[in-house]
């Protein structure tokens, strides 16, 4: 719209999808659970900056593929590869940490550190670009690779916190039959928090300089660090409400919270739990094939002047904003709050797109092929990292059960890294377009094996240690 700033006319849209779904959901019938008005405002006060925290975590995380573009030939293809991957695999090892320790110390605690963490390793991401043009040029390009892998890992080492702090933190005031809503809100985050990174991330690349990809997000994960201290509360008693019984894998547990190999033990021996972190490596896999290349694919090959690449931030995000939606209304309110029917048939999708994408990636359908697979990856995604979970991890043990499921996702996103670093055309060959038939034949097993996958969980529900009390 004219007289709109540039910022504000590409939320624009965004904006009327998430004002659509707010009335959707709203008009939806209400699953009694005997919460009060006053609790249900006191839990959006709590998750609201939590999740947006959470989200400017992903701003965080993906503004390296936006720096990459302006970084040009000191970060190639294989470069870009190599420096993800060691991020990735740090996050994905890190839950054996960051796990157990969030169940200890809290979900406040952890996002805490976890956003203050990534706030650090952001800006010295920052200045190490911003000595680029200054009198260490010389050494940094020289050592670019590393300096940026080792500073990248510590940004995601503390970004690791973010999923297993904020499903933690949500699992005492979500119910198990309520729970595919909070999917549906997971998903909402992780959109948002990729438009940030990515459309945002580029007015600010082109507007400000390359250094400020990472300053921003620093400097807005310390404004929330502030918000998220004052605001949020572990659970609804700490918030002066009425705690109750969720349903989950946690019911009738009352005893100590059992020591960190214990929790480890009894998770990995929990074959649902592991089924689903099985599946979660391939859609970590998936799901950055799609975001993490397409644009690099597109600008390699020349192409410019498409809708989808002009708006994939946008577009991205109102796909997973679509893709969440769909995915936790179905589950609660068609498959009795199961999982597995809506992964099963969000990964059948994957399966179909991903072998039409051999042919289409060289043909103008691809942007809305890849928009279509990114709403039902980011669909599984929330449905099983952000709300399955929770409910078989219960909300004692939830924080090692993210940890582990969350884990497999960055393990998916490492081999996906490190796999496309050794398969994809550099350099002048990756100007033609026919050298990049391994980017969607490299997807077709994983959705494959996610879809068989997502079938053996098909009609998983979590079994409480006692019958439920009335919430």
């Amino acid at each position: 719209m004219d007289g709109l700033p540039n910022w504000l006319n590409e939320f624009l849209p965004i904006l009327i999808l998430l004002v659509v779904v707010a009335i959707v959901m709203f008009r939806l019938p209400k699953i009694d659970l005997g919460f009060t008005d006053s609790f249900r405002r006191r839990r959006v006060a709590n998750w609201l900056p939590l999740g947006l925290m959470y989200a400017f975590l992903y701003m965080g995380r993906y503004n390296l593929a936006v720096a990459k573009d302006a970084f040009g030939a000191l970060m190639d293809n294989a470069d870009f590869g190599i420096i993800f991957a060691a991020g990735t695999i740090t996050y994905g090892c890190s839950f054996v940490i960051n796990g157990p320790l969030t169940d200890r110390i809290g979900g406040k605690k952890a996002i805490l550190i976890g956003g203050g963490g990534a706030a650090v390793a952001n800006v010295i991401m920052g200045l190490m670009t911003h000595a680029l043009d200054g009198p260490m040029a010389d050494t940094i390009k020289q050592n670019f690779v590393v300096l940026f892998s080792v500073v990248y890992a510590m940004n995601m080492y503390f970004q690791s916190f973010g999923a297993v702090a904020i499903v933690k933190v949500n699992a005492p005031w979500f119910h198990v039959r309520e729970r595919g809503v909070f999917g549906a809100i997971f998903g909402i985050l992780i959109s948002l928090g990729i438009y940030f990174a990515f459309d945002w991330g580029k007015m600010i690349r082109d507007g400000f300089g390359t250094k400020w990809v990472f300053f921003a997000p620093a400097a807005i994960l310390i404004t929330f660090w502030i918000i998220v201290s004052l605001m949020v509360h572990n659970t609804p008693g700490e918030a002066g409400q009425k705690d109750f019984d969720t349903a989950d894998a946690s019911s009738g547990d009352d005893g100590p919270q059992l020591g960190a190999k214990a929790v480890f033990k009894l998770m990995l021996g929990n074959p649902i739990i592991m089924t689903i972190a099985c599946i979660e490596f391939c859609s970590g896999f998936l799901r950055q094939a799609i975001m993490q290349w397409y644009r690099t694919f597109a600008a390699q090959v020349g192409i410019t002047d498409s809708f989808v690449i002009d708006n994939w931030g946008m577009l991205l995000c109102c796909a997973g904003i679509m893709g969440g939606v769909v995915a936790g209304v179905i589950s609660d309110r068609v498959f009795q709050s199961r999982r597995g029917p809506v992964a099963a048939i969000l990964y059948g999708v994957l399966v179909i797109g991903s072998v039409i994408m051999i042919w289409a990636f060289k043909t103008p359908y691809l942007g809305a092929l890849v928009l279509i697979m990114s709403l039902a990856v980011i669909g599984v995604h929330g449905m099983l990292s952000g709300t399955a979970s929770m409910d078989f991890g219960g909300r004692k043990n939830v924080g090692v059960a993210v940890g582990i499921i969350d884990g497999f996702v960055y393990a998916g996103t490492g081999v996906m890294a490190l796999t496309y670093a050794a398969i994809l055309p550099n350099g002048e060959p990756a100007k033609d377009i026919n050298n990049w038939w391994p980017w969607p034949v490299a997807m077709v097993p994983m959705a494959i094996i996610g879809l068989l996958l997502a079938r053996r969980v098909w009609h998983a529900k979590p079994q409480p240690k006692a019958k439920p009390k009335e919430a």
